[in-house]
């Protein structure tokens, strides 16, 4: 993993330098403009978002992943901007789901198993509050949900560490650029080296085993 850091780090800033010259014009929706009839919303933060869209599409009964920014105090923020660690925004994914075929719990579960949740302020090798977790709630019971999700994760002796996820009420949610929709899909060969690059996916299959490959 250190000997991994330094080159990721480099990598990650000049991919920031990369997409600030070479930006599409953003989406610039402060909120999801509405969701279909009997579907429900959820949004997580887990570190780089281009990371977190694939383990929830994968779920049946999922509808749409929507990658932005959440938790800050810029309105309308570009990822220039959240990349500085300025705005007080983290990347995060937003969740539109079917819950007759897929329930907030197994959200809970999808998003435990693909983050490192004793890490403060840093996902892997990304370092800073933009890329701090975070479960964001919209009504009372994915409060008291999430709450309970991670009281019995702490008990579960699964860590050594204490568990740093916040759960907070979500806030306004600005998608992000076009870019970076569907990262995985778009650019699949960068998506892959920057995964195993990062040592996402090495804690994963390290901490969750077979469960892991569920996500």
């Amino acid at each position: 993993m250190n000997r991994i850091l330094p080159v990721t780090a480099f990598l990650m800033a000049a991919l920031c330098l990369y997409v600030s010259q070479n930006r599409a014009e953003p989406m610039k929706t402060s909120q999801a403009v509405g969701i279909p009839e009997n579907t429900a919303r959820a949004t997580f933060a887990g570190g780089c978002f281009w990371c977190m869209e694939y383990p929830f599409d994968r779920l049946d009964g999922v509808i749409s992943t929507t990658s932005g920014y959440i938790g800050g105090h810029v309105v309308n923020p570009t990822y220039q901007q959240v990349c500085s660690g300025n705005t007080g925004h983290t990347e995060a994914v937003q969740v539109v789901y079917d819950p007759a075929k897929v329930t907030y719990d197994d959200l809970l579960d999808t998003f435990w198993q693909n983050i490192n949740p004793t890490t403060l302020n840093r996902q892997f090798a990304d370092r800073g509050t933009q890329y701090r977790t975070g479960i964001f709630y919209h009504d009372a019971s994915q409060k008291e949900q999430a709450e309970a999700s991670r009281a019995a994760l702490s008990k579960s002796g699964k860590f050594d560490k204490p568990i740093v996820t916040e759960i907070t009420e979500a806030t306004a949610f600005y998608p992000a650029e076009t870019y970076h929709q569907d990262y995985y899909v778009k650019n699949p060969v960068r998506y892959k080296m920057y995964r195993s690059g990062s040592g996402r996916d090495a804690y994963i299959e390290e901490t969750w085993g077979d469960d892991a490959a569920k996500h």
